[in-house]
């Protein structure tokens, strides 16, 4: 029986995070709603500097949102959170909690994705044979995430893409002007941040990626 939310991630095209610093004025809230507008159908929420109470009430709106509209909702690092407001999944770091003790606490019902960015951890996320999917980057530099380690560029998304089976992300720096090369290297699950959530319009911009990926 496929987990709850994976038919969406299996099948979606962009990937898109929430990154409210960016997001012109837009509460994260009214920024998935435009995402649900657009027809993004995997969402996950990322967070670093807000309190915990905040973050919750935000998080119990936005499941109400993306549940009613058929939406994968991922929660990032915050497993507690997760738990509570009944998200999807959880993504975690390399130096976050260890996978198989996050595995324990959420359950074999969620979804659980893991960040990476070399062959060797690919490979003991594999082995792990806890993890639903993975993250590949950051293939271009970033600004989102103040502790992101180096770009891996390419070579590292063409090795996961041509060598495992495992469901995977492409992540970091992609936006509409390079996303055709990130396709031609093998990705089919795309996260875009700041191209998404910063437009003025955030419909249209996804539309318009979206033609951009048909062109590939």
């Amino acid at each position: 029986m496929p987990k709850p939310g994976m038919a969406n991630f299996l099948t979606t095209d962009i990937y898109a995070l929430t990154a409210e610093e960016y997001s012109l004025g837009r509460n994260n809230v009214e920024v998935v709603q435009l995402l649900i507008t657009a027809g993004i159908k995997v969402i996950q929420y990322r967070e670093k500097d807000k309190k915990a109470g905040q973050m919750y009430k935000e998080c119990l709106l936005i499941r109400e949102m993306t549940k009613k509209a058929g939406v994968t909702f991922i929660i990032n690092d915050h497993i507690d959170l997760a738990l509570l407001i009944g998200a999807d999944g959880v993504h975690v770091g390399q130096e976050d909690l260890p996978p198989a003790k996050v595995r324990e606490l959420i359950g074999n019902d969620m979804i659980l994705g893991l960040s990476t960015h070399s062959p060797e951890q690919v490979k003991a996320a594999v082995a792990l044979g806890c993890i639903d999917y993975i993250g590949v980057g950051p293939i271009f530099a970033t600004r989102t995430k103040k502790d992101v380690c180096e770009p891996v560029g390419f070579a590292y998304l063409e090795y996961v893409a041509k060598n495992h089976q495992i469901p995977f992300v492409s992540i970091g720096g992609i936006k509409e002007g390079n996303i055709m090369d990130v396709k031609h290297h093998g990705a089919k699950i795309i996260a875009i941040v700041t191209d998404i959530v910063g437009a003025v319009d955030i419909p249209a911009k996804v539309q318009s990626i979206r033609q951009a990926l048909k062109q590939c």
